[in-house]
């Protein structure tokens, strides 16, 4: 074991607020043989989940009453593990479907084009955007799309199928995406923003409830979860490891894949409004009384016409603590713009990065752009409930995939030095099954853990949406 904070920890916690000395607190097990890349992955998801580790034990000794500060403990092991753990899932041993055919990298007349199309509004928006009819599998269809991309610019397709409504970027160097308008708003902002931005009480929690599974720090709190995917859903589904009452509301009109919410639906519950429909905006509504924490994940702007701005919010809830995770961030010409971690590698000059000998862009060996920010958000959550205790507020973290982009490919890879071997890595060890309602599950176990903490969540995913809109009983 060795016990030291490494420099990209101290830089996460410095941009969460946190005393400095805290980081005195961990302890790390490694390196391990995965997440090998030519930029610096390893650090970077190790940091992100120490600095989450570190806010759960700093929460803990708060409601406590102070002392001393739990030993954080961190495998690379179960880190690496964890940063694919959508990878691991089985229920009664079948595997999760994986990207679609259409979601992946493309040759243009002038490069590449990296699109995503793993939902089916993304998929009919891609082709109607290359003006390829939809006439069967997407096997069937790639060569079609590949042609129809093979005669166009990367740029130019990037700006017709967002136009669309679908999903496709431009794959850039790190120069390009410097000079890039968006690419050099993304340079001007640190890591992430974590503010008092309104007034509200200073919040009151008793005792640190226990369990079967030990200390749960953030026990009886109530978090409203409006995210989808990953980094939003890792961040919930990390806080309802720690004791929190998580809901998911997801809206009718998007699918959701079952496959990714038995990953990321670990500890929650779950359940569908339509905000257009009276009772179910009479029930979001009355949701929205009894929670402590909501957490979004859709693109900036997206909810504001549902009343759920962050100002909004505030005004109808003093004393939230809201997160807000996004592609792209809130600002800049891409500022409104759908984005997912794919995407963002490709743009931003990660998917050069990684490139083969071949030149054929690359990719990290995880989505860590989305596993690393779904910890650091959480850690923002959880910083601020702790801050709460003392000066109150309604507080507002906000995180983006292209900021977490920036920062490894900058500070982390700055401080890491050249990239570390390491045997094959067996995820054997941070696996395992339980019995679940759709049968049985197979999944990573989490990787954020200190001394008397939990070490797996109070229960499997259910059904996606199968819910009541309700907390439960206090």
């Amino acid at each position: 074991m060795i016990k030291r904070s490494t420099d990209a920890l101290e830089h996460v916690w410095a941009a969460l607020g946190g005393d400095p000395a805290l980081t005195a607190a961990v302890v790390t097990d490694g390196p391990g043989g995965a997440l090998q890349a030519r930029l610096p992955v390893r650090e970077m998801a190790r940091s992100t989940v120490a600095a989450c580790a570190l806010a759960a034990a700093e929460l803990a000794a708060a409601r406590r009453g102070g002392g001393t500060l739990p030993v954080v403990r961190v495998c690379d092991g179960a880190v690496a593990t964890a940063f694919v753990s959508e990878r691991h899932v089985r229920v009664d041993g079948r595997a999760a479907t994986s990207f679609a055919p259409l979601s992946r990298f493309w040759r243009t007349a002038d490069g590449w084009l990296r699109t995503h199309a793993n939902y089916p509004h993304h998929r009919a928006r891609l082709l109607a955007a290359l003006g390829v009819p939809d006439s069967g599998a997407d096997e069937a269809l790639v060569p079609s799309v590949a042609a129809a991309l093979a005669r166009r610019e990367a740029a130019r397709t990037e700006e017709e199928v967002h136009a669309a409504g679908g999903l496709a970027v431009a794959v850039r160097t790190p120069h390009e995406w410097a000079v890039h308008p968006h690419g050099a708003a993304v340079l001007q902002r640190p890591l992430l923003s974590l503010e008092r931005f309104a007034d509200g009480p200073v919040r009151t929690l008793g005792g640190l409830p226990g369990g079967a599974s030990g200390a749960l720090p953030a026990g009886g709190l109530r978090v409203l979860d409006l995210t989808r995917v990953l980094a939003g859903p890792v961040a919930t589904r990390t806080l309802a490891l720690l004791g929190a009452d998580v809901l998911r509301v997801d809206t009718p009109a998007l699918p959701e894949s079952q496959d990714l919410h038995d990953d990321t639906g670990l500890g929650k519950r779950s359940t569908v409004l339509d905000l257009a429909r009276r009772a179910d905006r009479a029930a979001f509504e009355e949701l929205l009384a009894g929670a402590d924490v909501v957490v979004t994940g859709y693109r900036p702007g997206a909810l504001d016409r549902h009343g759920l701005s962050p100002q909004a919010l505030a005004e109808r809830r003093p004393g939230l603590v809201v997160g807000q995770v996004s592609a792209w961030g809130t600002y800049g010409p891409w500022g409104d713009r759908r984005g997912f971690d794919s995407l963002v590698q490709a743009a931003c000059g990660i998917a050069a990065t990684e490139a083969g000998d071949d030149a054929r862009p690359g990719a990290l060996p995880a989505q860590a752009l989305d596993h690393g920010t779904g910890y650091l958000l959480a850690a923002a959550v959880l910083r601020a409930l702790t801050r709460q205790r003392t000066e109150g507020g309604t507080h507002l973290a906000r995180l983006a995939l292209a900021q977490t982009a920036a920062w490894l490919a900058r500070d982390v890879a700055r401080d890491a030095g050249e990239p570390a071997a390491g045997d094959v890595h067996d995820p054997g060890p941070w696996l395992t099954e339980r019995p679940g309602p759709l049968g049985r599950v197979r999944h990573a176990l989490p990787p954020v853990t200190f001394d008397g903490g939990p070490r797996d969540w109070a229960r499997p995913a259910g059904r996606w949406g199968a819910d009541e809109p309700a907390w439960r009983p206090a």
